[in-house]
């Protein structure tokens, strides 16, 4: 199954599978990206490293990372990923920490930089992850956006540090939506309905991303991030959604509501050249 489309293309090479967004590879010169698919959980998955794993699982898990950097002619010791933990912190990477762990030493989920040869990692199974490139400041972040980082705003406020540390205009800034769950998938209960409604009625049109359904509500996390992205001074033809629900693709896309707790990850990856 081939998941390319007008906005990205399915990549096999070596023993890696990966989606690149074909915005982005007209700057390959400059930028080189990547997301994992693929569901083997023995080799396709970056598990989290939120703390110094020991040596052997550290290099299992390193592994996995340098197969998918190779095919990208990077080097996976450059790798620095956010230590996940459904925040709206976003770090400012101008180096790579010597230790057993190639996550922030922090509790951070986006990750921002204007140093060539650092790779900004990020790793979800059905979370939104956001890639921004700036093209003209050379500025790139990467993003953690899962339900809850959606209700804080995280995409947002990642355009807003490129603006204030980097000078960078919205009009400039390309952003790019890895595979998630949509909202086809995204089912919740009242509670986190409520948390939605109450923080996103001020959009309008809320019947646009939210839906109910036999006391359950569906809710289209993509397009709040849309929305509020463009309210941000993005403009709307350099939002680039791969459009892709990793729960529809769960034979290519590792998705937690489909798997379950033994669920892998995948990740996504940008560098500057």
């Amino acid at each position: 199954m081939d998941l390319s489309n007008n906005v990205v293309v399915d990549i096999n090479k070596g023993d890696q599978e990966f989606l690149q967004f074909k915005k982005l590879l007209k700057y390959s010169d400059i930028v080189t990206h990547a997301y994992s698919i693929g569901i083997d959980k023995n080799y396709r998955t970056f598990k989290a490293n939120k703390k110094p794993l020991l040596k052997e699982d550290y290099i299992k898990n390193m592994n996995n990372y340098k197969s998918l950097c190779e095919e990208n002619n990077l080097n996976y010791k450059n790798i620095i990923k956010a230590n996940q933990a459904h925040t709206d912190n976003i770090v400012n990477v101008t180096e790579i920490p010597d230790n057993k762990t190639i996550d922030t030493g922090e509790a951070s989920d986006g990750l921002i930089t204007n140093k060539k040869n650092i790779i900004l990692a990020t790793t979800n199974a059905d979370c939104i992850l956001l890639l921004f490139f700036d093209p003209k400041k050379l500025v790139i972040a990467n993003v953690h956006s899962g339900w809850k980082g959606t209700l804080q705003e995280i995409s947002v406020k990642a355009v807003d540090k490129m603006k204030k540390e980097f000078d960078c205009n919205p009009k400039d800034i390309i952003v790019c939506i890895c595979p998630s769950i949509r909202k086809c998938h995204f089912e919740v209960d009242e509670d986190v309905y409520t948390m939605f409604y109450n923080k996103f009625q001020k959009l309008g049109n809320i019947d646009e991303f939210i839906e109910e359904k036999q006391g359950k509500w569906y809710i289209d996390t993509v397009l709040i991030n849309k929305i509020i992205l463009k309210q941000a001074g993005i403009l709307e033809e350099n939002i680039e959604d791969c459009d892709i629900c990793s729960v529809c693709n769960k034979e290519k896309i590792h998705s937690y509501r489909a798997e379950g707790k033994e669920y892998g990850l995948a990740t996504a990856m940008i560098s500057l050249r």
